[in-house]
């Protein structure tokens, strides 16, 4: 029996119909070891030892696997065909020797791109070692994300109290948003003109020309840059007489775009589709992992993750032969087409994306795959249909018209396109960003020199300049590929991280930079300037891709990054949070604090007058506060313009009469019926939040109204009588009755939702019973060990997820999610909740001195409160326990406290390194 390993479930499913009896293939279901999540996982001064954790999800399958392979003959590891899947297959290896379960076992590296009968069969037959160069070149990955993680991140907690993490490439991909957003402030809007003339041929033809010179100068698109300047122009274009000075026409051509490469589908099906780039890869891996078609799970395309955009030459015959059938054999080029890859740090040779048979038609596949699937699946085939058609023959013409009046002269200028052949445009057009008027996709009349015209109209616009657009999720992917700043198939995580995080928000289509996300760049902008530097981080993949070729030993890499990256840290290590938000008020100023239209300080605490108003850090990441506080509280958001757009009147209540306001706080915008002179003593106006996804710019009084109403009586049940409300909450809008919560799908039914159907609601989610629970206690996903609190947890409660170690719960932050919270995360959390809530002494040793404990509290209150029952004890240390294969354990988190808010803790090696160089130097400089 020969045991074949492959990631997944799906794909080990398909090859096992393909290689028959003999074989029997197993699922890793992706990695199954990974760097734990605590300080010393990799250190640097044991020249960069990586200690490598087994999942416990992947523990059980691990043991499958080990006992299928001792009773096998041969081993046999297939897994995907990049450095991931040479990396999985180096991990089940080493785990299996560690087993001691491989004997005189062979053991097999193949590699398929395509997972079809003949792909697999092929790779059987041409096997190989695993690369150890591409296994270097992913741990030098693994190692380098890791130490910028978890050195960087406690930094920022400490010194940026609210901010989450710091990543080697993350931190790069949300600079270039940051960045955007900054030229977009900074954008001033410059006043043109334009000057379009309708004009008609004798035969009665009309077109449209545009003015691009006058008195012998030629007149560019900004050049008429006022009303009267252009009404000048006018006059003299409607006493002109217009003929034709010459006729150019010329011949071009238009060749097809090559297939898709990772990042070019993911941008496509952006832009075609909608799709986010996370939302691509997962449906591509379905399509690539197989779909049952005719009974018969079947790989639809080739492998996903590649940077190539080469394809076999059986594809190439094949498409030729269904370009034939289907256009006809003049879209046929004479010779088939052959595509490069342009960009440097490109992978191993890897096929571009297709699919593995071209003559399964998206028609013939519509009704097999679901309505996504459909559409990808159609966007591979027709794109690599394309890139092997003709290409497009076309005319471009452009006519030069005099128009003359009195003693002057003014030129006119007309450019239209005519296509001779479509080519592969008959197939496919690559879909833009933005839209724009392209005078070149216009067709012209016949026209000859010196053939006099009519004018039927002049248009003479007023326009101004705008701003560069914000980064779509495709342009930002295309902009980071252009730069050489990670790899494609890390794009759609590194996005998703973004959001997450809170540091972006995409709002129709665009991705938007929040104030956290600036925040935390200008930190690092000013204080590890060099690792958000575009070329560095480009110059860094290099680095990598030569490790991956077998040129550079991967901790040499390791070193020259940590030596330059640690003293970075060290400078910053002992600057004080309020010396740090100094640095970044300068820096912001301008997007913090813009100037009045009353040419008054911008700094002037609007509320009293007397304060200056400056950055503040909290819990919830940075605001504006006044220096009066606590005299004064005012506080608003960083942006003026989420200021501007958060503070209006939207207009009266027809109830109440009093103003309905959009206002701004500290924890961000809210909606506010009336002031507090509205309201009796002590009695607080009505206040409202903005749901998720809605900004302050889109609320308008009838939305404000509705979610002022909230929560709303639907009506009494019909069988106790009691309340049934309707409102929005954390997980979003919903019916309630009694202890009984059940969603409502849509979010405007919130307001509409009848009786019957929150009765239907409520009936359905009792009838549902109560959670997994009943049959026992969540053990949760454990995480790791707090240095005094023990094992720590994640688990899934009525109001949530959180994180809990010793009796000791904190709830997940909304921005964390419980699959991608760490240890270091997770320890912040606890350590916090139990400072407030007292628990803050070392850990019980049985449940028999609690309840001991207990019992002394309820006969001595007065004792048991002076013992500390109601504040938090200086934790102990954790006792070292020897370990196999471990570190040792991290400091002791210590808290770092800052008005406004209290910095996480830090459990990381770096919070403690030598001593820093001088706070001036810290702050000011900027490093290369």
């Amino acid at each position: 029996m020969n045991i074949v390993i492959v990631e997944s479930p799906a794909k080990a499913k398909t090859i096992n119909k393909y290689l028959g009896s003999s074989y029997e293939v197993l699922a890793s279901f992706g990695h199954v070891r990974d760097l734990p999540a605590k300080n010393g996982s990799v250190d640097p001064d044991a020249n960069f030892k990586m200690i490598w954790e087994i999942d416990p999800k992947a523990a059980g399958r691990l043991n499958d696997i080990a006992k299928a392979v001792k009773g096998a003959d041969k081993l046999i590891l297939a897994t995907d065909p990049d450095r991931e899947g040479e990396a999985i297959s180096w991990h089940v290896l080493q785990v299996l020797k560690e087993k001691r379960a491989l004997k005189d076992q062979h053991v097999e590296r193949v590699v398929f791109n395509a997972i079809t009968k003949q792909a697999v069969t092929d790779a059987m037959k041409h096997p190989r070692q695993i690369d150890g160069a591409l296994v270097d070149a992913y741990m030098a990955r693994r190692a380098l994300d890791y130490l910028v993680g978890f050195t960087l991140s406690p930094v920022l907690w400490r010194k940026l109290p609210g901010a989450r993490s710091a990543g080697r490439v993350q931190s790069v991909a949300l600079r270039l948003v940051c960045d955007r957003e900054l030229e977009i402030e900074k954008f001033v809007p410059r006043e043109y003109w334009s000057l379009v003339a309708t004009l008609a041929t004798p035969r009665g033809e009309s077109f449209e020309a545009r003015l691009v010179g006058a008195d012998g100068r030629k007149i560019q698109r900004l050049d008429v840059g006022s009303g009267a300047e252009a009404e000048d122009f006018k006059k003299a274009l409607e006493a002109a007489a217009f003929t034709v000075s010459t006729v150019e026409a010329r011949p071009a051509r238009r060749n097809p775009y090559a297939p898709f490469t990772t990042s070019t589908l993911q941008q496509e099906a952006s832009r075609k589709h909608g799709f986010a780039p996370a939302t691509t890869m997962r449906i591509a891996q379905r399509l690539y992992e197989g779909v049952n078609i005719g009974g018969e799970t079947t790989g639809l395309i080739t492998y996903m993750r590649t940077d190539g955009v080469q394809i076999a030459n059986e594809a190439i015959v094949q498409a030729r032969q269904v370009i034939a059938q289907d256009y006809g054999k003049n879209y046929v080029p004479d010779a088939p087409r052959q595509y490069q890859t342009k960009a440097k740090n490109a992978q191993e040779a890897h096929e571009a994306i297709r699919p593995t048979d071209l003559t399964r038609r998206p028609r013939d596949l519509a009704h097999k795959l679901d309505p996504d699937q459909a559409k990808l699946y159609e966007l591979i085939w027709l794109r690599t249909i394309a890139s092997q058609m003709e290409s497009a023959e076309l005319e471009r013409t452009t006519v030069d018209i005099a128009a003359k009046a009195g003693g002057r002269t003014l030129e006119l200028r007309a450019t239209g396109q005519v296509v001779k052949f479509d080519g592969f445009l008959a197939l496919y057009q690559e879909g833009t960003d933005d839209a724009s008027d392209d005078d070149d996709s216009r067709r012209l009349p016949a026209m000859s020199e010196n053939e006099a015209l009519k004018r039927e109209r002049l248009a003479v616009s007023q326009h101004f300049t705008e701003p560069p657009p914000r980064f779509s999720e495709a342009s930002l992917v295309k902009r980071m590929e252009e730069l050489g700043i990670g790899r494609p198939s890390t794009y759609a995580s590194i996005l998703q991280v973004l959001k997450d995080r809170g540091y972006v928000r995409l709002d129709k289509k665009r991705l938007y930079g929040e104030d956290k996300g600036r925040v935390v760049i200008a930190f690092l902008e000013n204080f590890f300037a060099r690792y958000v530097e575009f070329d560095f981080t480009a110059n860094l993949e290099e680095q990598l891709d030569r490790i991956s070729n077998n040129e550079i030993s991967w901790q040499q890499v390791l070193k020259d990054f940590w030596r330059d990256f640690i003293g970075a840290v060290d400078e910053i290590k002992d600057v004080r949070v309020s010396q740090v938000l100094d640095v970044l008020d300068e820096m912001l100023g301008p997007h913090i604090y813009q100037p009045r239209e009353d040419g008054g300080d911008p700094r002037q605490c609007p509320s009293c007058g007397a304060g200056r108003l400056n950055l503040k850090a909290g819990k919830f990441g940075a605001f504006v506060g006044c220096s009066n506080y606590p005299e004064c509280r005012y506080t608003r958001p960083l942006a003026t313009g989420a200021e501007a757009a958060a503070d209006r009147v939207l207009g009266q209540d027809p109830a109440t009469g009093f103003d309905v306001a959009v206002k701004s706080g500290r924890f961000g915008p809210y909606i506010q019926l009336g002031e507090p002179t509205n309201y009796a003593e002590g009695e607080k106006p009505r206040r409202a939040g903005i749901p998720k996804g809605k900004s302050p710019g889109d609320v308008d009084l009838e939305l404000a109204l509705k979610l002022l109403s909230l929560p709303r009586e639907v009506g009494r049940h019909p069988e106790d009588g009691e309340p049934i409300m309707a409102g929005i909450g954390r997980f979003g809008p919903y019916v309630q009755h009694g202890k009984t919560y059940a969603s409502l799908e849509a979010g405007d039914e919130v307001y509409t939702v009848g009786l019957n159907r929150a009765v239907t609601l409520i009936a359905e989610k009792i009838a549902k019973g109560p959670s997994k629970r009943r049959f026992g206690a969540d053990p949760g996903k454990p995480l790791g060990e707090h240095p005094t609190h023990g094992a720590v947890a994640v688990k899934s409660g009525r109001y949530g997820a959180y994180v809990t170690a010793n009796g000791i719960n904190a709830t997940i932050p909304s921005d964390k999610t419980p699959d991608t919270i760490t240890l270091a995360e997770a320890i912040a959390l606890i350590d916090e909740r139990a400072a407030k809530s007292g628990k803050g002494g070392a850990k019980a040793k049985s449940g028999a001195k609690k309840a001991g404990a207990r019992k002394a509290a309820a006969k001595k209150p007065a004792e048991a409160a002076d013992a500390g029952a109601d504040a938090p004890t200086k934790p102990k240390k954790a006792a070292a326990k020897p370990k196999a294969a471990t570190t040792a354990k991290p400091a002791k988190p210590a808290a770092t406290k800052a008005r406004g808010g209290t910095a996480a803790k830090s459990t990381t090696k770096a919070a403690a390194v030598s001593k820093p160089a001088a706070v001036k130097k810290a702050a000011g400089k900027t490093r290369g």
